[in-house]
Formats: C-alpha cells, structure tokens, sequence
C-alpha cells in the first residue's frame, strides 16, 4: 500500500506490507519550504516522523534510518544533538542534497512485533522469531586514503559480525559505500573490497554482495570512504538468491568490480528483494544514451524492472527508491518522469555523482512480496 500525506510542511510517502506476525513500513520524508532555516527544516522533519509513527504506523519501531543532509560539515552536529536523545536503531548520515532545494530529508525502515537494541559489537539488533537483522550505520575511520580506510572498515565489519556468530559471505546482504569525490576515490574502495573479499571466500565463482557505491560524504572532510551495511542472523543459504538480469546487465566482476546486481531472501510469509545501484548500461557493460538524461532514466528503470522480474516482482512490490542524479540540472526533468509514473512510491531523488562520469543517474530500490513457503516468517 502506498500512502502519501502532508504534514505541516512535511511531504511524506509511505509504503506498508504486513506479514502472518511483522508488518514492515519504509517512509520518505521531504520537507516542502526551501525558505526555512536548517534548525527549522529539522524540527519540522523530526517532528513530522514523530506524528506519522504516532497516527499512522502505531506499533512500528524504527530498525535503521538515513539523514540525507546539503551541508554535512555544518548540519551534522544539531542532527545529533536531537537524535542521540532517542535513537534506538542504526543511523546514518550523509552529505547527499534532496534536490528540491532543503537541507534534509529521510529514509526510515520501520518494524512491528521486533525487539531493538545496540550490540556490544558496534551492531544493531532487530529480533523477531529467529532471525535477528543486524544493521550498521555510517562506519567510517581516518586511515590515510580510501583504498585503506574501506580494507578497514570491512576487517572491522567482518569481526564485529563473528562476535555475533555471523560472517560476511553467510550472512551479509546489502551495503552501501559513500566515497568522498567517488571521481577520485572510488578506485580505491573497488581495490580494497576486491582485496577483502577474496579473504572472506567471495569471488565471482561463490558470490557477492548486493551493494551501492556513490558518492556521498559525512561532517568530516577526512572520511574518504563510509559504509551502511546489513545482515541476517539465522538465515539459510538456501532462503538467499542472487539476481543477474543477462539480458540486460553484465556481471560486474567483468569490469573489476565485486557487487551483486541485485539479491533476494525467501521467508514464510514474503520475499525480501534488494536491487543494487543500477544505472544505465547494458550486458556488456558499457553506458547506454550518452549525456541524455530521459533516455537514461528510462534504461535504468527497464534495467531495475528486469531484475524484479527475475525475483517473481514488479515496480508495484516496490517499498522505497533512492535516486542519485550527478547534474542537479537535471532535477526537474527527472522529477516530472518520477511524477508521472510513481505518483504515491517512497522515492527520493538527491545529488551524488554515480561511479562513472557517464552515468548521470542511478537508482536502487527494495521491494517485498507476499508468498508463502516452508521457512520460518520473518
């Protein structure tokens, strides 16, 4: 079900799925006035998330939620003042500029019938039955370039998911890399996942991981390389699939990169489906429709519609949309193209330049479906 409603000066779309016990929620919020202050932009997006839990997803407790901020060196610190008050689930943030012209918007994951907590590891817990979903967010450390500072921060990912019984090919499904001027940095983050992965037996003879690389940074100018991650608990290999879309999309280890284009978890009640950052590039790996932003826009939502369809899925089990433009030039055009075709979905459209100069849009997306199988519900 896709909902939207205005909140004072609050835009906010919502998605819903209720399962046999957990009902599962992902809400965007935009603000609406570019002429508000920053303090007054947030309080009306904090406050306008407080009343959307209170009056319309009563029960539901957040397990992970992105801050997407204009201004991060200045903007991160208030932010914190508020949400180190009341956070109870995985945070992130990150200088990525809603382009309709604020300086804040947010994407929440919400759950029913879930118990949270912060792990010692550094981990946060969403447990309900026997899963446990564990979420990480903004990681981030000052090694000295981002080829180091990503080695590092997946050797400490990998241990903090050992001290919860966990590795990184069994049970981690889906992270996000924000790389500080990706033009320059993003090499070293492929160097260094590349590296890390082949310790941790995932090749592209075994698999990857479902991921997005993009540009992005937080408050400090120094962190070259900032990781969200999540992963499973108490899932069998057998409930995990990986998802190649050949007619369309090449495998990413073909240009040098370790990513899976999309991956999808059965339970007993639904199908949990991730779609990678996808832009607009064909099965051999080269970008389609060169400099034309329409064009481009159209490919990557073909690119994405046959990835879901090879998870049993459509745009219509589609829970929320990221979308990463390079050229803010570009924001009304695709705008109007998300208008018309996705009026109610959670989608949010910000500024980060995709890891190729050619690419001048990227999106990606999680859905979920109801099915009904032989593995425990979520």
């Amino acid at each position: 079900m896709d909902t939207t409603i205005q909140l004072d000066n609050v835009n906010a779309r919502f998605t819903r799925f209720e399962g046999c016990e957990v009902t599962e929620f992902h809400a965007i919020l935009q603000v609406e006035s570019p002429l508000l202050s920053y303090q007054q932009q947030l309080e009306a997006l904090l406050n306008a998330f407080s009343r959307l839990r209170r009056e319309y997803l009563q029960g539901a407790r957040p397990v992970f939620k992105r801050y997407f901020l204009s201004d991060a060196a200045n903007q991160t610190d208030l932010l914190m003042n508020y949400e180190l008050e009341t956070t109870d689930c995985a945070l992130s943030v990150v200088q990525q500029a809603p382009l309709n012209g604020t300086k804040i918007a947010l994407w929440a994951y919400l759950m029913t019938n879930i118990e949270t907590r912060a792990l010692p590891s550094g981990l946060y817990e969403a447990r309900h039955g026997e899963f446990r979903h564990l979420w990480l967010g903004s990681a981030s450390n000052h090694a000295k370039d981002s080829e180091r500072q990503t080695r590092i921060l997946l050797n400490d990912y990998v241990m903090q998911l050992m001290n919860e019984g966990c590795s990184l090919a069994d049970n981690c499904i889906r992270t996000w890399f924000f790389v500080n001027d990706v033009d320059l940095n993003y090499q070293g983050v492929v160097k260094a996942r590349n590296e890390v992965f082949i310790t941790q037996n995932l090749t592209d003879k075994t698999h990857f991981i479902a991921s997005t690389g993009i540009g992005g940074r937080g408050a400090d100018a120094s962190i070259l390389s900032q990781m969200d991650a999540y992963a499973i608990d108490g899932v069998k290999r057998e409930q995990i699939h990986y998802l190649y879309a050949a007619t369309h999309l090449n495998r990413t280890s073909d240009y040098g990169v370790s990513f899976e284009r999309g991956t999808y978890i059965d339970y007993g009640d639904r199908r949990h489906v991730f779609i990678s950052g996808t832009a607009s590039i064909n099965n051999k790996g080269e970008i389609m429709h060169r400099g034309n932003i329409v064009a481009q826009c159209q490919r990557m939502w073909e690119n994405v519609e046959t990835l879901l369809a090879e998870a049993g899925c459509t745009y219509s089990d589609v829970m929320q949309m990221v979308v990463y433009l390079r050229d803010p030039a570009d924001y009304q055009t695709v705008r109007s193209m998300y208008e018309e075709r996705f009026p109610d979905k959670p989608w949010l459209i910000v500024n980060a330049k995709v890891c190729r100069p050619g690419w001048l849009i990227e999106q990606e997306v999680m859905a979920v479906k109801a099915q009904s199988t032989d593995f425990p519900c979520l």
